[in-house]
């Protein structure tokens, strides 16, 4: 495959940022193989970054046969293999094989792969296939009745076993791979497991009642995942539990032993426990463009760092931490300087500029981008989304409760003053201790701050009117959330199922006051947000009981060479916990391109969320064992997210859905905030 980038000449970079050049070693990333466990594919190779200098230098080979028909030791499987990774958790040893079912008898190729790279090159070089072309081979992942089976055979270090497997997209059946096990194992010195790399390799393995190990078992024994790719220097802070969150400073390397709901700005994260590309914290950690990666017992590998100024480079491969000299620490400059180099530039993102002529409660129905300015990004989005009319879904109806009442509900209050007198109080700029303290406050304060009768009053009209005076959801729609550059996801309150008039006067307050959450409050300054540019709308919207719910985005979170592929994380009932991260939620990546549905994780919650009666939500147990999403549901999903995505223009979205029963409920679109430019 030829290599399009585009050459770029080189900058001479700060001193101070030369320390993060951790070691000579080089690492290609590969994001998506890393996360994936998944199959080796030079092709991706082709176009991602490649080392340079001395560890990229080819290692001259010995003259060898282009294919064996067996591996009989670990010496021939060694002299075959291509090795992704050397030296890092992601290594990976693998051999390229071909089963030619036309010979007589049926033949195994086990390839040359340094040399061949590909099954197709090999076919035609050797003479098996020479004149082969695109179609026919095709054909070899596709029907049943092909000639060849082309499969890979890897050593996996994480579980200390051999596995052989085949492309996600290959429409394997239960005889094809019944003869692929039978010729494998036959000329395979060790023992040897099929690895499935989709639903429907699982379901075959299971009807040819043939054992395997799953992409998702491999998963869940990496020692490490990158979450977002990046380098960042600063002090390692372990923190033991959330009560050791309100301490860490910007400088921080935060070293979490649980996945926090919420952090205040650090300089890097890694975590203890895996999480999910939608988790708060890995959203927080793209939205400052800092690294982040899980690292099995990084609390006690890293214990001897603790306190110390480190260098750390979070790549596809690994991640790298080095203690810095006396001299690199006395050549930091101000955080505000490595912040603008790092990629979270402050003042970056600016809130949406409101319009407080608009004090009407506007429905649903009457929303579109045009309204954002008068409710928020998120309310004028789902108009958008209701209006696009979109088949097999439907959307929740709701009413803005505009930027204006806001506005006048806080300019009543001396809200500005306020402000101003906290911002003054001692420590407050200096201590994030003393800063929660006085936003919570704050936020007490505006909750028992009186609501206008009259304002009130309409809330409660178009309550009983529109609704019916059902349960609702009171949720955020402010001016700082679900921009382009700044998603602000899970900072602001939802109250849910709120279900008399005066529960939803005190749940519009507390979405109001949530503008000072501190987690709002950090992530805003930390974006450049000052506080008197913030306003909060509010939607009002009718609470749907869900079956299932979650959040997808239209492309691979890992991967932007990926946009085939919709990322789906799901949990059972009420989709509050999906983004929280302290469970892993299912996780699913579906291609349009290949048609296969790949299994990252399932659910292992024991509890869902629904709704209660008497408002509010209560727990409830969940059927073991049940996955929360069918192959029928990820293709029906992936194909509404394509169509929000026409809806805004081709821009990959951050789609927040639920079932009802068989319907497909859309709740939220926002525009996908990955990984910052740098």
């Amino acid at each position: 495959m030829k290599n399009n980038s585009t050459p770029h000449r080189a900058r001479k970079a700060p001193a101070w940022l030369s320390a993060l050049a951790l070691s000579t070693v080089v690492i290609a990333p590969l994001p998506a193989d890393a996360q994936l466990a998944a199959k080796p594919s030079f092709y991706r190779r082709q176009i991602e970054p490649q080392p340079e200098g001395p560890t990229a230098q080819p290692v001259p080979r010995p003259a060898m046969a282009a294919s064996l028909p067996a591996l009989r030791s670990q010496g021939d499987f060694d002299a075959l293999a291509r090795v992704y990774d050397p030296g890092t958790p992601m290594q990976l040893a693998h051999v390229l094989f071909v089963i030619d079912r036309q010979a007589k008898p049926v033949r195994t190729h086990y390839i040359d792969t340094p040399r061949y790279q590909l099954h197709v090159r090999f076919v035609r070089d050797t003479g098996l296939s020479p004149r082969a072309g695109k179609r026919e081979i095709d054909r070899n992942y596709l029907v049943p009745d092909r000639r060849f089976l082309f499969g890979t055979l890897s050593w996996q270090q994480n579980i200390g076993t051999f596995t052989y497997e085949f492309w996600e997209g290959d429409r394997l059946t239960a005889p094809l791979l019944k003869q692929a096990d039978e010729q494998v194992k036959a000329s395979f010195f060790a023992p040897v497991k099929f690895k499935t790399n989709s639903t429907l390799h699982e379901r075959v393995a299971k009807e040819a009642g043939i054992d395997f190990v799953s992409q998702e078992a491999l998963i869940r024994e990496q020692p490490y995942m990158p979450m977002n790719l990046g380098t960042a220097t600063g002090r390692v802070r372990i923190v033991n539990d959330a009560s050791g969150l309100n301490a860490l400073l910007p400088d921080d390397i935060a070293v979490l032993r649980q996945v926090p709901i919420n952090l205040p700005p650090v300089a890097g994260v890694l975590t203890e426990r895996p999480s999910t590309a939608l988790s708060h914290v890995n959203l927080l950690a793209k939205g400052w463009g800092i690294p982040n990666a899980y690292v099995r017992d990084a609390a006690t590998v890293l214990r001897e760092h603790a306190g110390q100024w480190v260098a750390l480079k979070v790549a596809a491969s690994g991640y790298q931490l080095r203690r810095l000299t006396a001299e690199e620490i006395a050549a930091l400059p101000p955080r505000s300087v490595r912040t603008a180099v790092t990629g979270a530039v402050p003042g970056s993102d600016k809130a949406v500029k409101p319009d407080l002529r608009e004090t009407r409660l506007l429905p649903l129905a009457s929303l579109g981008a045009r309204n954002s300015a008068q409710c928020g990004s998120k309310a004028a989005n789902l108009g958008a989304v209701l209006a696009a009319r979109i088949p097999s879904t439907t959307v929740p109806d709701g009413f803005c409760i505009p930027f204006a009442h806001y506005d006048r509900f806080m300019r009543t209050n001396g809200l500005a003053d306020r402000i101003a007198r906290m911002q003054q109080q001692p420590g407050f700029a200096s201590d994030p201790q003393q800063r929660q303290k006085a936003l919570a406050q704050l936020r007490d304060e505006i909750v028992k701050w009186p609501v206008d009768a009259a304002t009130a009053a309409s809330w409660r009209a178009a309550w009983q009117s529109q609704l019916g005076g059902g349960g609702v959801f009171v949720r955020s729609s402010s001016n700082s959330e679900d921009l382009p550059g700044f998603s602000g996801a899970g900072l602001y309150t939802t109250v849910p199922n709120v279900k008399t008039g005066d529960t939803l006067e005190l749940a519009v307050k507390k979405v109001w006051a949530s503008v000072f959450n501190p987690e709002a409050w950090e992530a805003r300054s930390a974006a450049g947000f000052g506080a008197e540019s913030v306003l909060m709308g509010v939607f009002v919207q009718t609470a749907i009981d869900s079956t299932n719910a979650g959040v997808m985005i239209t492309r691979d979170p890992f991967d932007a060479g990926h946009p085939h592929v919709t990322y789906i994380s799901a949990k059972r009932g009420i989709g509050i916990r999906v983004v929280e991260g302290q469970r892993v939620a299912e996780q699913v990546m579906y291609s349009s391109w290949s048609k296969a549905i790949q299994v990252l994780s399932r659910s292992a919650e024991e509890t869902a969320l629904q709704l209660d009666k008497d408002g509010g939500v209560k727990e409830v147990p969940v059927e073991q064992g049940r996955n929360v999403l069918t192959d029928e549901l990820v293709v029906r999903l992936a194909n509404v997210g394509a169509a929000v995505k026409r809806t805004f223009n081709a821009v990959d979205q951050d789609i927040e859905w639920a079932t009802v029963g068989d319907r497909i409920v859309l709740l939220q679109a926002r525009p996908y905030v990955g990984e910052r430019r740098r």
